[in-house]
């Protein structure tokens, strides 16, 4: 993600200055600031992942390949790509990767509200589509009453089987 400060207004700078680890923030925080990230970026790049293919090949190899591909759509020749955690491979730029860095790194944070928001309105819209798993209120995260619906009716076609989850051992699948 890449920022363009000077366009911004001072009520969108002051709320950026807010800007933490998206898990940090409420519901509501996130969503006045996925407006106002998106406002300041000069470029975004979102990418998702099917269910088989981060079974097929694991979630950390899929969202490594993920990153990179955003990283190529948002690097610019100047700058220094960060991740927050890994170092990505093959993005074509320079990087660094910064440990806990969606809580140092505004623009780190920046890409961690715009992923759970994201994410969340999917899940959200995905709770019309397959109706009792509740995915509008856990948003994919498990919960007792996620395990609950799980075991009454088995699982969706959203549920990634190699999730190595206690929940999800706990369940006959």
């Amino acid at each position: 993600m890449l920022f363009d400060y000077e366009t911004l207004s001072l009520s969108d700078r002051r709320s950026l200055s807010a800007l933490n680890d998206s898990k940090q923030h409420s519901e509501e925080m996130r969503e006045l600031l996925y407006p106002r990230v998106l406002r300041a970026a000069v470029r975004v790049s979102v990418t998702s992942r099917c269910v088989r293919g981060i079974d097929s090949r694991g979630l950390h190899k899929t969202n490594l390949a993920a990153l990179s591909d955003c990283l190529r759509r948002v690097g610019a020749e100047d700058g220094i790509c960060l991740s927050d955690g890994f170092p990505v491979p093959d993005c074509g730029f320079e990087q660094r990767h910064v440990v806990g860095g969606d809580a140092t790194s505004a623009a780190i944070a920046a890409a961690s509200v715009i992923a759970k928001v994201t994410r969340d309105r999917f899940m959200r819209r995905m709770e019309k589509q397959y109706p009792g798993w509740e995915f509008g209120t856990h948003v994919g995260y498990s919960t007792p009453e996620h395990r609950a619906a799980i075991e009454r009716q088995g699982v969706s076609p959203l549920h990634r089987m190699s999730f190595q989850s206690m929940a999800y051992q706990q369940l006959a699948l």
